[in-house]
């Protein structure tokens, strides 16, 4: 009988441990269960180097919530940095493909779901739900299926189709660029500053920030931020970057 293995992912120490207990009765079932992102991230890659790669991932859809008015920034629970749950299933699903990640999720939130979906999951389920269900989930995405809410499902594919007419909006913008418009562009998107571009183009600093205020005019945008959200919404992806440790990166704002 092949195994199946799951790795369950949830801040709450005394869900995630009962969830791994009542899978691992399952004959063909193997467990294993992680309190933080980074915790899952070392248990996924153990298992990797072990020979013993995890099948399915469940993830807390509220993993490394930041609780109301923190005092300081939130950590798991060995002092890391919190990962929040669809974070992980996006980080997890383009350095593993072959794991399915299903989201586990307290309340129904079409808007979360179509983003859990474009992070790469397979399904949102709800925490309470029956454990049976949630075997047919986990079995039902090793075979390439995807599973949500019948009453989340209008409102996913609503949402799916808004992002959709956003991202074919923005591409539009994009192509309105001239090519080494777009080329600046892929430099701000991979965080340089503008000395840097200039460096990269074999450009003047003066027509490096020409070329950026060109592009913030075309995108509609006032800051190089928005102008990068706006390229990763349209698919455009950071310049490669060798060799440059030393290049001065801009965070935000206007063009320096």
């Amino acid at each position: 009988m092949a195994r199946i293995r799951v790795l369950v992912v949830d801040d709450h120490r005394v869900f995630a441990e009962s969830l791994a207990a009542a899978l691992a009765a399952e004959p063909d079932v193997d467990v294993a269960a992680a309190g933080s992102g980074p915790a899952a991230l070392r248990c996924l890659d153990r298992g990797a180097a072990e020979g013993r790669r995890f099948d399915v991932l469940l993830v807390d859809a509220d993993l490394g919530a930041v609780p109301a008015a923190p005092a300081a920034v939130p950590s798991g629970p060995e002092g890391e940095p919190a990962v929040d749950g669809i974070s992980l299933v996006a980080g997890v699903r383009k350095a593993m493909p072959a794991v399915r990640a299903v989201v586990l999720a307290e309340r129904d939130d079409a808007r979360r779901a179509a983003l859990a979906l474009q992070a790469g999951a397979s399904g949102w389920v709800a925490k309470d739900c029956s454990l049976q269900r949630l075997l047919a989930v986990v079995r039902g995405v090793l075979r390439d299926e995807t599973h949500l809410p019948p009453a989340l499902l209008t409102g996913v594919l609503r949402e799916l189709t808004a992002a959709r007419k956003h991202r074919t909006e923005s591409e539009r913008l994009v192509e309105s660029l001239t090519p080494r418009e777009r080329e600046v562009l892929r430099c701000m998107v991979a965080g340089l500053g503008r000395k840097a571009v200039a460096e990269r183009l074999f450009l003047s600093p003066h027509t490096v920030r020409t070329h950026m205020q060109n592009v913030l005019g075309k995108l509609g945008v006032h800051s190089t931020l928005a102008a990068v959200a706006l390229a990763r919404r349209a698919g455009v992806g950071p310049a490669p970057l060798p060799e440059l440790a030393g290049d001065v990166v801009e965070r935000g704002g206007q063009p320096a």
